[in-house]
């Protein structure tokens, strides 16, 4: 699994909707910060 091309296809699929990583978060019931660690291909595991 390539954590990178994920993390940029999740940034494309939220700027496409205009979202930011805030407004994303907040429908998902996450924290920004999850959010930006998607988009980095940061991985907690």
């Amino acid at each position: 699994m390539d954590q990178i091309k994920i993390g940029k296809f999740i940034a494309e699929c939220r700027k496409k909707e205009n979202l930011t990583q805030a407004q994303l978060a907040e429908r998902l019931n996450i924290t920004d910060r999850a959010v930006s660690k998607w988009e980095n291909g940061v991985s907690h595991s």
